[in-house]
């Protein structure tokens, strides 16, 4: 069992940063790789981006690209989703997780979730 706890989300005008982190407790943090998705009112909960446990591999879904960026201290048990130029369709709850195993794009790879931070931003 793995316990995430998300923080660091707000209102933000368009073009603005915000910086999110997911605290683990739990088991071996630095065992697992990690990942944030975000869901938007009405919408399916999306992959947004991913790290390996060690950090050496990340993986962003297209519209993030060149904005976002995430990184991990296994030294703390964190990990960081760093948002930069940010657009009023970013706008969503943004979720961390643990990915179990498979493809780190597909949400029913991950396992342990945690309850969430909204992330709003205004145009």
């Amino acid at each position: 069992q793995v316990q995430l706890v998300e923080s660091g989300g707000g209102l933000v005008q368009a073009g603005g940063s915000l910086r999110l982190s997911c605290a683990a407790s739990g088991r071996t943090f630095s065992n697992y790789a990690m990942g944030w998705f975000r869901q938007a009112p009405g919408k399916e909960r999306e992959f947004v981006i991913a790290i390996s446990w060690s950090g050496d591999n990340t993986y962003y879904a297209d519209s993030v690209k060149g904005r976002f960026t995430i990184s991990r201290d296994n030294a703390k048990n964190t990990v960081y989703l760093q948002m930069n130029s940010l657009k009023p369709e970013d706008t969503a709850v943004y979720y961390c997780a643990v990915r179990y195993s498979g493809s780190y794009f597909l949400r029913s790879n991950y396992q342990w979730w945690g309850q969430g931070t909204q992330v709003t931003v205004s145009s």
